[in-house]
C-alpha cells in the first residue's frame, strides 16, 4: 500500500493519497479544491487516481470532490445523516460517476479496501474510512477519521449552529458525538488514526501538531475522549471554550453541500498604477493588502483590507471579504500564485489583478493608521470619546483579563457584528499580540471609523496594572 499525507499549514488540513502499487491506482481522501497537487504526486509514484472520497461536508475549505468528478474520477460521499445535510450536487446526478455511502459500505482499489463507518456528531453525515491493506493483512491498518477524532481532540459539534446558523443543533450534536465516541472506544488499540486537521484548525479547540496517532494513545491521553465518563460531562466539556468560527465557514458548508463553482484558479495580471483609481471606482472592488502590519500601517491605499500572507491568511480574508467582491491584491510578484491559490481554496475567486509593494510608492495617495503601545494608550482608555475594541476570542477575554468597558468581538466575527461597534466613538483596537488587532483595525477604518491600533503584547497592559 502506498500512503501519503498532504498538509496545508494555513488551514491545518490533512488529505490522504492511498494507492495500490500492484495495479497502479489510488484514492484521495478529503482533497482540497486545487486537485492537481494530488494528481502530480500520484503520477510521480506511477499511480492513477481513480477515486476521491470526502469524510463530510466541510466547513473550512472548498472540497476538491467536484473537481475530481468533473474530470471523470469516481467520487464517494456520505448518504448518512438527515435530509438537510446531503451532497445535493451529487444526488440523482446523471453527469458524474459517484457512489453514496452508508455505514458499513465498502469499496476497493486493487488490494486496498475502504469501509465507511458512520461517525456523526461533528456533522450528521460524517463518515470515517477504515482502511485494510489486503496485500499485507486481513485486518485494518488504520482509520481516516476526518473531523471525528484528531490528535488530542475531537471535532467540535457546535459548528452547524455557531457557523451555519442552524438553531438548536449544538447540544443534540454533542450528545450524538458522545455516542460515536463510545463506539470508538471499542476499536482495537493498534489502529492508526489519520485525522483531517492538525494544530491551528478552528475545527476543534486543542488539536495536536503530531500528524498521526493511534486509537490506544488517544484513549489514554485525549482529554476530550477522557471526558466521556458520562454523557453530560462530555457535553459540558466539549462545548466549553470552542473558538468563534471564522465567518466564511457558513459559506463553505453551503457551497460544499449544493456544489462549489467549477472554475480554474485565477491568473491575474499586474495592473499599472494608473489603473488603480478606475478599478476602485467600482464599490464592489476591495484592495487586499498582504504585507506585514507595520508596513500597512505606515502607508496603504485608502480603504484597503489587511491580510498578511502568513498562516492566518485564509482565515482573515475569508472573514472580511465576501464571495461577490472583486479583489485587487497588493503582493510581492513572486507570491501572487501562492495568494491566489489560498483564496481559491476558500472560494474567493474574483482576483482581478495585483500590484506590488513597490507600486504603492508610485501611487503615492496613501493612508496610515495610528499605532501605539499599551503604555502610550492610557489616555485613550480613559477618554469618553474612545471605545475600546478587544478582538481576542471570548475565552481569552474572560480568562486572561480585559480592559474595563472593552467591547469584545473576535476578529473573525467583526463583519456580521459591526453594528455593535459604537458609531459615535473613535476606536482603540487591541488583541493579544497585535496581529489580529491590525487586520481588525484595517477593516474598521474601511468602515469609516477613526482607529488607533495597539500593536503590543496584552501582557504589557497587565504588567502595568501591577506596577
Amino acid at each position: 500500500m502506498y500512503f501519503k499525507q498532504f498538509f496545508d499549514e494555513r488551514l491545518a488540513q490533512y488529505a490522504y493519497l492511498v494507492g495500490c502499487q500492484k495495479n497502479g491506482t489510488a484514492v484521495v481522501i478529503d482533497p482540497m479544491r486545487d486537485i492537481d497537487q494530488y494528481i502530480k504526486a500520484a503520477a510521480k509514484e506511477n499511480l492513477t487516481i481513480v477515486g476521491a472520497a470526502d469524510t463530510h461536508i466541510h466547513a473550512d475549505y472548498i472540497s476538491g470532490l467536484r473537481e475530481f468528478a468533473e474530470r471523470g474520477v469516481k467520487v464517494y460521499a456520505s448518504d448518512e445523516g438527515d435530509k438537510d445535510w446531503k451532497y445535493e450536487w451529487l444526488i440523482n446526478s446523471d453527469k458524474y460517476d459517484y457512489e453514496l455511502l452508508h455505514d458499513g459500505d465498502t469499496f476497493a482499489i486493487g488490494n486496498i479496501k475502504f469501509k465507511a463507518w458512520h461517525t456523526p456528531g461533528h456533522t450528521p453525515e460524517h463518515l470515517s474510512y477504515i482502511i485494510t491493506d489486503g496485500a499485507a493483512a486481513d485486518e485494518p491498518i488504520g482509520i481516516a477519521t476526518g473531523d471525528f477524532v484528531f490528535v488530542g481532540d475531537v471535532g467540535r459539534p457546535d459548528l452547524l449552529e455557531s457557523a451555519a446558523n442552524v438553531v438548536g443543533m449544538m447540544e443534540p450534536s454533542a450528545r450524538t458525538l458522545y455516542g460515536t465516541v463510545q463506539k470508538f472506544k471499542e476499536m482495537p488499540d493498534y489502529l492508526q488514526i489519520w485525522p483531517g486537521h492538525g494544530a491551528g484548525s478552528a475545527c476543534g479547540k486543542a488539536l495536536g501538531a503530531v500528524p498521526e496517532t493511534t486509537v490506544g494513545y488517544e484513549l489514554r491521553f485525549n482529554k476530550s475522549l477522557k471526558s466521556a465518563t458520562s454523557e453530560d460531562s462530555f457535553v459540558k466539556f466539549i462545548l466549553e471554550g470552542q473558538p468563534e468560527p471564522p465567518l466564511y465557514f457558513a459559506r463553505m458548508k453551503r457551497d460544499n453541500k449544493i456544489g462549489p463553482a467549477v472554475t480554474a484558479v485565477a491568473n491575474p495580471s499586474r495592473r499599472s498604477v494608473n489603473e488603480i483609481d478606475a478599478l476602485l471606482a467600482d464599490s464592489n472592488t476591495v484592495v487586499l493588502d498582504t504585507r506585514e502590519r507595520d508596513l500597512f500601517a505606515s502607508g496603504h491605499i485608502p480603504n484597503s483590507l489587511l491580510s498578511p500572507l502568513n498562516k492566518a491568511f485564509n482565515t482573515v480574508a475569508g472573514s472580511y471579504i465576501t464571495e461577490e467582491q472583486n479583489m485587487l491584491l497588493v503582493v510581492e510578484e513572486g507570491r501572487v500564485d501562492e495568494a491566489v491559490v489560498e483564496l481559491y481554496r476558500i472560494g474567493l475567486d474574483n482576483v482581478i489583478g495585483f500590484i506590488t509593494p513597490d507600486d504603492l510608492k508610485a501611487y503615492g495617495k496613501l493612508d496610515t493608521i495610528e499605532v501605539r503601545k499599551f503604555a502610550e494608550s492610557n489616555d485613550l482608555f480613559e477618554n469618553p470619546d474612545y471605545a475600546i475594541v478587544d478582538v481576542r476570542k471570548a475565552t481569552e477575554y474572560a480568562e486572561e483579563g480585559h480592559i474595563d468597558g472593552a467591547l469584545n468581538i473576535a476578529h473573525t466575527r467583526l463583519l456580521p457584528r459591526k453594528d455593535e461597534v459604537p458609531a459615535d466613538k473613535k476606536l482603540v483596537v487591541h488583541c493579544q499580540a497585535g496581529g489580529r488587532s491590525a487586520v481588525a483595525a484595517a477593516f474598521l477604518k474601511r468602515e469609516g471609523y477613526d482607529v488607533v491600533l495597539v500593536d503590543d503584547e496584552f501582557e504589557n497592559y497587565k504588567k502595568a496594572l501591577t506596577n
